[in-house]
C-alpha cells in the first residue's frame, strides 16, 4: 500500500512475535512434507459410516493412480525419513505454539488478534475491499476483522493439530484421547484435513503478503512498516 503524503516509520510487530511467526513457517512446512512421506505407507483409506472417503492407493484419477503421484513426487519409500523429519519438527512446532501463545496472553497481544465487537463487520468491509466490490477501505489498525479471524483459527487449528497428532501416534497409550476424537481413523482424518487448511492458510496468507507489497513484509522482517504521519496544522501569523 502507497500513502500519499509524508510519511513515518511505526512499530508494528514486536520482536518475539516475529521470531515466533519465522519459526512457525519452516517448522510447518517441513511437517506438511514429511508427514505426506508417512502418508505413503497407509494411503488414508479413511473411512466414515463404512464408507471411503478417501480411497487407497490403488485408486485411479483421471488415468493417474495414487501410487503414481507418490513416486512422480518421490514420495515413495521414505517412511523411516518422513517419520523421524516430522517427530523433530514436531518440538519445534509445539513449543514454539505454546511459547507464542503464552506471549499473546502475558504481553497483552491477544487483544489485537482474537475477534472483538465489530470484528465480523470489519472482515465483511475487508473482504468486499480486496475483492474490489465496495470502495470502502477497512479501518486501520494492527489487524483487521479478516485477519483476526483467519489467525485466531490457525492459532486453534495448531493445537488440534498437536492433539490430534498425539491420538494417531499413541492410540493405546492415550486412549481417552483418541476416543476424545472418535477413534483412531477420525482422528486420522481430522489431523488430516487440518493440515490441508494449513496448505489453503498459506497460500492464501502468501498472495496477500505479496497483494499489500513490501511494506507489509517489510514490518514482519524489521518490525516496522510506513504509515501515515499526521501533518502538523499551518502556524498562525
Amino acid at each position: 500500500m502507497r500513502y500519499q503524503g509524508p510519511v513515518k516509520l511505526e512499530k508494528k510487530h514486536p520482536l518475539a512475535i516475529r521470531w515466533f511467526h519465522w519459526i512457525n513457517f519452516p517448522s510447518i512446512s517441513i511437517m506438511v512434507y514429511s508427514g505426506l512421506l508417512i502418508l505413503w505407507a497407509q494411503d488414508p483409506t479413511f473411512m466414515i459410516a463404512g464408507r471411503p472417503v478417501i480411497p487407497d492407493g490403488t485408486a485411479n484419477y483421471g488415468g493417474l493412480g495414487m501410487l503414481d503421484f507418490y513416486h512422480w513426487l518421490h514420495l515413495d519409500g521414505r517412511l523411516a525419513e518422513g517419520i523421524s523429519w516430522h517427530f523433530f519438527f514436531m518440538w519445534f512446532f509445539a513449543i514454539n505454539g505454546v511459547l507464542y501463545a503464552a506471549y499473546l496472553i502475558l504481553s497483552g497481544e491477544w487483544k489485537t488478534i482474537v475477534p472483538q465487537r465489530g470484528t465480523l463487520k470489519s472482515a465483511m468491509i475487508t473482504v468486499l475491499h480486496d475483492m474490489h466490490l465496495s470502495k470502502k477501505e477497512p479501518p486501520r489498525a494492527k489487524f483487521n476483522g479478516a485477519q483476526q479471524i483467519a489467525y485466531t483459527t490457525i492459532i486453534l487449528m495448531g493445537g488440534l493439530e498437536v492433539l490430534t497428532g498425539i491420538a494417531i501416534f499413541k492410540p493405546t497409550q492415550q486412549s481417552w484421547l483418541t476416543a476424545l476424537f472418535g477413534g483412531y481413523f477420525i482422528a486420522r482424518l481430522i489431523h488430516f484435513c487440518i493440515m490441508l487448511g494449513f496448505v489453503g492458510f498459506f497460500a492464501i496468507h502468501v498472495a496477500q503478503v505479496i497483494r499489500a507489497g513490501w511494506n507489509n513484509f517489510r514490518a514482519m522482517v524489521t518490525g516496522y512498516e510506513l504509515a501515515p504521519a499526521e501533518e502538523a496544522p499551518p502556524e498562525n501569523v
